[in-house]
């Protein structure tokens, strides 16, 4: 019995730790893409750039219906240096096409993401842009604000 317990408590301290270590991996790939994106506001902080003017792009093309092959759906990200812009999606179909945009203020979106739009919004704001892939291994900026009406 106590030998039991002993291996079951080697287990349970071998996953914490594995858990510990993909944990604190991914805490430091978030920190450095986001040291990242800090310097380049502070570069562009401290430039004389036009604030107002586009800086950041970036487009993600996919099968959004599965039923045309050739990515003809798009997600397209236009954001100034404030963090302000929009995202416009396109999606393709063989009868029809719909058109969306969505307002992005201080680098989050107003209304809720697709996954699509927000893989294209978080390449922009870190200059990945301007052609980027769902595959692109991208951080989540955290807060998920709630739709404003």
């Amino acid at each position: 019995m106590l030998v039991a317990v002993a291996v079951a408590g080697l287990v349970a301290g071998v996953a914490g730790l594995s858990i510990a270590v993909v944990a604190h991996n991914r805490v430091n790939q978030v920190v450095e893409e986001c040291a990242g994106a800090l310097r380049r506001q502070l570069k562009v902080a401290s430039s004389p750039v036009d604030h107002q003017a586009l800086r950041d792009l970036a487009i993600v093309h996919y099968d959004a219906l599965k039923e045309m092959s050739g990515h003809r759906s798009f997600s397209l990200a236009l954001i100034n240096a404030a963090g302000d812009g929009v995202v416009i999606s396109s999606i393709n179909g063989r009868t029809e096409t719909r058109t969306y945009a969505k307002v992005v203020r201080d680098g989050h979106a107003v209304e809720s993401l697709s996954p699509e739009e927000n893989q294209v919004l978080r390449a922009a704001r870190l200059g990945k842009g301007p052609v980027v892939t769902m595959d692109d291994p991208l951080p989540d900026f955290g807060r998920t604000p709630s739709p404003q009406t």
